[in-house]
């Protein structure tokens, strides 16, 4: 919601010693706003009033500002002052709840029957005019904000709304703005600058004022929300203000996706992708399609760059059990790009959708709490198809199965698998007994040579060059071999194939390389 900036200033807050303090203070302001009449000063600072109720503390006791707007009615009911009659006719309409609007009026009588006088502006508390409404958002469907003009005669104001569609449709902030038209400018500005990734739309007040009610509920239903610093401030006004929107057809309620259609997404989206592994791509597409009906039942299969990120923060945080973590980066690719071609997105956006959820993927890996857990570029470089990652993490991390190891008595961590050189380094790490020879320059013969081709192996299957090295490697992992006798296995395949070059250096025949692979298939 760039236009925060915009919002209105907040009224300083004298500090009070109790809570008999706090109470002048409030009728103190309001005696102010009651010499002056204006019904948009008194909603918006009674609304920072009730806004202080959120955070406030009392002797230890977090629960002690529930009682408070009882306690300030009840406060103000004893006080014969045109501040009390005006603090009461604000709470009759601006209450959060029944109870209070119900005794806040019923003390208003009781003001009001000892002469003092019902402010003028009274009656025309939380009655407003609205405007026009506009929507604007990423073409995902993540968040949007939501600009409602208000209006009394000539005098306006917003009300800007940030709602989050990654969570059920809540809402994350609410500010009051005074320039409402120049909020509009700035958001066809940015839709001018980037349509691509935004949209702009005009919202009918009934859908207002369902996004609107229904956000705010989910959000003061959560025990502890996170929002922004001016939604306590403006979330009595807000909700008053919504009020005077039309009442919205009553919306079908959203039925639960049953096994059976979360198994047919599931079963759609490996048939189009292909994925090689089936077993694993099924699992972690079945936590998408779990995760996308909890945060989002109606539109499971939409993605976006948040809903996505907090997918994976769900994953770190264990709130899925994943079955095979090396699957969830392919997985999660290819998804995002099947899911957001079926949805209709433009190719742009698919790309710098792609773009982010990399970038997420990449933070995913590097957080994991696995030692053995890899950085997506290290595996991936070069990858740009998300169909073919599943199968370039499997072959990689085969070949090189961890980025650190020990040599001798040093231990190298963080190794780059795409530098040969690097990789070298890990392939020695695996063969601890020619340690010392290594050290002492007296590695030569046999064993320098079963290395040096051992080496070349891992660089084949890094490069898939050729190809029929890892297709042989898959035959022999499945004939029940460990990796280790599977990379001698192929050792002994090459150097099966070396002949001597006219310049004594050892080459070996590629044909017959890969014909003798292809036996093994």
């Amino acid at each position: 919601m760039s236009p925060v900036s915009r919002a209105r200033k907040k009224s300083p807050q004298p500090a009070t010693p109790s809570v008999t303090g706090l109470f002048k203070d409030v009728l103190r302001d309001f005696s102010a706003v009651a010499a002056e009449p204006g019904p948009f000063d008194v909603e918006l600072l009674t609304s920072e009033v009730l806004g202080q109720w959120w955070d406030l503390t009392i002797e230890g006791e977090p629960e002690a500002g529930e009682q408070l707007g009882l306690e300030l009615i009840a406060f103000a009911q004893r006080k014969i002052t045109p501040g009390a009659a005006a603090l009461l006719a604000a709470l009759k309409v601006l209450a959060e709840t029944d109870e209070e609007r119900t005794a806040a009026a019923e003390a208003l009588d009781v003001v009001l029957t000892r002469g003092i006088p019902e402010p003028e502006w009274a009656a025309e508390i939380g009655k407003v005019t609205a405007g026009e409404i506009w929507r604007t958002g990423d073409v995902y469907g993540d968040e949007a904000s939501l600009l409602c003009v208000f209006s009394r005669g000539e005098a306006s104001l917003g009300l800007l709304a940030l709602l989050d569609f990654t969570e059920l449709g809540r809402v994350r902030d609410l500010v009051v703005v005074d320039e409402p038209h120049e909020v509009l400018a700035e958001m066809r500005a940015q839709v001018a600058e980037d349509g691509e990734l935004v949209v702009f739309e005009k919202v009918e007040p009934a859908d207002a004022h369902r996004l609107l009610l229904d956000g705010i509920a989910l959000t003061d239903a959560l025990e502890d929300p996170e929002v922004g610093a001016d939604y306590p401030r403006f979330h009595a006004v807000a909700t008053a203000w919504v009020r005077a929107l039309p009442e919205p057809v009553a919306a079908a309620p959203v039925q639960e996706w049953t096994a059976d259609q979360r198994d047919a997404l599931v079963t759609e989206f490996l048939t189009a992708t292909e994925l090689p592994d089936v077993e694993a791509a099924r699992s972690v597409a079945a936590l998408l399609v779990e995760h996308g009906c909890r945060v989002e039942p109606a539109n499971p299969a939409r993605v976006g760059p948040e809903k996505l990120a907090r997918f994976l923060e769900s994953l770190l945080g264990g709130e899925y059990e994943v079955e095979d973590e090396d699957a969830v980066p392919p997985v999660v690719l290819a998804w995002t790009q099947w899911a957001a071609r079926r949805g209709g997105l433009s190719d742009v956006a698919v790309t710098a959708l792609v773009e982010d959820v990399q970038e997420y993927l990449a933070e995913y890996l590097s957080d994991e709490e696995d030692d053995e857990a890899e950085e997506l570029s290290d595996y991936l470089d070069g990858t740009e198809s998300p169909e073919e990652a599943l199968a370039v993490v499997t072959r990689r991390k085969f070949a090189v199965p961890s980025l650190t190891t020990v040599i001798g008595d040093e231990e190298l961590t963080d190794l780059d698998p795409s530098d040969p050189e690097q990789r070298r380094l890990l392939v020695i790490g695996e063969h601890p007994e020619y340690h010392e020879s290594l050290a002492n320059d007296e590695f030569d013969g046999n064993d320098g040579l079963r290395l040096a081709l051992e080496t070349s192996v891992v660089d084949q299957l890094w490069e898939d060059a050729p190809e029929e090295v890892w297709a042989a490697a898959q035959v022999l992992l499945g004939r029940g071999l460990s990796r280790e006798e599977v990379i001698g296995e192929l050792v002994s395949v090459l150097e099966a194939q070396l002949e001597e070059s006219d310049d004594d250096r050892l080459d070996y025949d590629l044909d017959g390389y890969r014909a003798a692979l292809a036996e093994i298939s």
